[in-house]
């Protein structure tokens, strides 16, 4: 018998779930930050196994929108509940049950055909005893909330704890049915929204706390040099910010931080298209493009 669908990983901000889906993928297909709401599009991560071809949906964190993009983010999560077969809600560990955890789950709840899992996610930062407490914790707040969950599952994706575990209860949930993606696929992003997610996941590791949201990186252009005796791609990326005042912050003193953003980016980069790259990445104002609709769908979003 071999089982084949579709499960999407929920939860707030900063939950895990890019981790979490690279882990269960076997490799990265989505960028990750310790900064909340990375995520900004539904990512589709394949695990393909022997007896089943297991399709992640990694969503954006739903939160409170204070701007146009935020409202989008919602509405994709929603939309991608209504389209998998299974929910894995995601908890981290290491944070008590707060007021975005219970209206998730009031919202799950509502799910009524849909099964429900909770993932506690990050365990490898809390003791034993913790863990205890969260794990009765979530089993209430579910219960309370009027949903209830079809397992409960304690994971740590960067310890690979548990992991297996997870995907076998994930993979219960799906109906029989053939592979819906070519087999060795393991996700369905194109190699020009991967590269502009890698370069934005290096961008983010040393901005300020108020950047993070006001970056948004578009590929203008690969292409690979001719006439040449070994292999080098071409990678043109403009990084947008909001502000004028903002581009001296990405750019650092003398284009020091750009230099990081390449140095962290262009390994992945190189891995990811099989070729050694040159990385031109040049910073561009796209005022207020967060609350401007024209804006967003010039960007993508």
């Amino acid at each position: 018998m071999f089982r084949s669908g579709f499960v999407c990983l929920a939860g707030r901000p900063n939950a895990g779930k890019s981790t979490l889906t690279n882990a269960l993928v076997g490799q990265k297909v989505a960028i990750t930050s310790s900064r909340p709401q990375t995520t900004r599009h539904v990512i589709r991560g394949l695990v393909n196994r022997a007896d089943a071809q297991l399709i992640l949906v990694d969503t954006p964190g739903l939160h409170r929108p204070r701007t146009l993009l935020g409202e989008r983010l919602n509405d994709e999560v929603r939309s991608a509940w209504a389209e998998v077969d299974a929910i894995g809600m995601c908890v981290p560990a290491d944070q008590r049950i707060g007021p975005g955890d219970r209206f998730l789950m009031e919202q799950l709840a509502a799910l009524t055909h849909t099964p429900v899992l909770a993932v506690l996610t990050k365990i490898d930062l809390v003791s034993r005893d913790a863990l205890a407490e969260r794990l009765q914790a979530v089993e209430e707040a579910g219960r309370e909330a009027g949903l209830d969950f079809r397992d409960i599952v304690p994971v740590s994706a960067r310890a690979g704890e548990q992991v297996e575990v997870l995907a076998d209860l994930l993979v219960a949930t799906l109906p029989e049915g053939p592979e819906l993606y070519p087999g060795g696929v393991i996700s369905d992003e194109t190699d020009e929204s991967m590269v502009a997610e890698l370069i934005r996941e290096a961008a983010l590791e040393d901005v300020r706390d108020e950047l993070p949201h006001s970056i948004a990186v578009v590929v203008d252009e690969m292409v690979s040099r001719k006439d040449r005796d070994r292999p080098l791609m071409d990678v043109r990326v403009n990084l947008f910010v909001e502000r004028e005042s903002q581009k001296p912050i990405v750019i650092g003193r003398e284009g020091a931080g750009l230099k990081r953003i390449g140095q962290r980016a262009r390994p992945q980069i190189e891995t990811l298209l099989g070729v050694p790259v040159f990385l031109d990445v040049r910073v561009k104002v796209a005022k207020d493009w967060q609350r401007d609709a024209k804006q967003l769908r010039r960007l993508g979003l």
